[in-house]
């Protein structure tokens, strides 16, 4: 019988061996359930196929022609990747909606002997699941927002608190986005969906009665959505503030984008949105600044004319309780870690 899980804690802790998702390669990228492999009951190309058939033609006709592929994909993978599964082995299948697809894929492992269960309602359960925490119910957690101008170095000190027991959720990291202009990562953004699982299962690891210190954010990241629960959260969260010198802020800029700035074209192609903003001279100037190899320069330039003015008018409208400020001259190393444990003991403070 199809094992129901009522809670994300449930289904993240659900104890068995593996979990497979059967769904199709395609299916499997956008989103699936955190550690699942993919052992698709149907290739892409086969299940736009028993659709097509399953639509125009009958569906009795869909699923006879589907269930033929099935068989033989689920032998594939049993030749395959099960093949050193000894007998004590226990998997977790699941499709779309615990259809067809898990059904018969985790009846042929039963046959064979293995302790095979699947999940009711299949992804589509997880998925509520995860929509629940982050949409419909209030966050259980307490955020503090790690604040401060474009280029303190926000986002590595992150991983520095964390050193010091500090609970920290990247965002950025999870959207694959530097949350700018000039922030796409190699690799690109996930789905929607899968930045919100990841977001999820972040938080699942976190004990809410402890403080977590996220980036302060807009309610985008790129073309990432931040959750209605999760910005909710943010909105009424303290904040603790970076500071540190345009000088530093500059040349800490220039080494951690120097992947995007450091190729005039890249440069022309980001910046050319903001000619209506900020004048066609300006950008001119920037653009110049890149292919003359000045990145400091240009990073500077960046922070006066364009940053730091949207960050200060964004205060402006968005005031919000400041915790500590924390001063730095640098942000080089020995910066970062000076910026930390002072964050770190107002975080504990809290």
């Amino acid at each position: 019988m199809p094992i129901k899980f009522t809670s994300l804690d449930a289904i993240l802790n659900h104890g068995f061996d593996t979990v497979i998702d059967v769904r199709s390669p395609a299916e499997f990228a956008q989103d699936h359930v955190p550690g699942a492999i993919n052992l698709p009951a149907l290739s892409n190309e086969q299940r736009a196929k028993v659709g097509t058939i399953y639509k125009q033609i009958s569906p009795f006709d869909g699923r006879k022609i589907g269930a033929g592929m099935v068989i033989r994909n689920v032998a594939d993978h049993i030749d395959g990747p099960l093949m050193e599964k000894d007998g004590a082995w226990r998997p977790l299948v699941y499709c779309w909606r615990g259809g067809q697809r898990s059904g018969v894929f985790s009846t042929l492992l039963s046959e064979i002997g293995w302790r095979a269960d699947t999940v009711k309602g299949g992804y589509t359960a997880f998925r509520r699941l995860v929509k629940a925490n982050l949409y419909d119910d209030p966050l259980k957690h307490r955020l503090i927002l790690l604040d401060g101008y474009t280029g303190t170095a926000k986002t590595e000190i992150l991983p520095r608190l964390a050193t010091r027991g500090v609970q920290v959720i990247d965002l950025e990291g999870l959207a694959g986005h530097r949350g700018s202009l000039l922030g796409k990562m190699p690799g690109g953004q996930p789905s929607q969906k899968a930045f919100e699982t990841g977001l999820a299962l972040a938080l699942s690891k976190l004990d809410p009665a402890r403080p977590v210190v996220v980036e302060a954010e807009s309610s985008k990241i790129g073309r990432i959505v931040i959750p209605a629960s999760v910005w909710v959260a943010m909105l009424a969260a303290p904040r603790i503030v970076i500071q540190a010198p345009k000088a530093a802020r500059a040349a800490y800029l220039a080494t951690a984008y120097r992947d995007v700035i450091e190729d005039p074209a890249v440069v022309a192609e980001k910046l050319a949105p903001l000619r209506r903003l900020r004048g066609h001279a300006i950008v001119d100037r920037w653009i110049a600044l890149s292919q003359e190899g000045a990145l400091v320069d240009l990073s500077q330039a960046l922070m006066v004319d364009h940053y730091d003015p949207a960050y200060a008018k964004s205060r402006r409208i968005d005031e919000r309780e400041v915790l500590t400020e924390v001063a730095v001259e640098t942000l080089d190393n020995d910066g970062q870690e000076r910026a930390a444990d002072g964050i770190a003991a107002a975080v504990n403070a809290f």
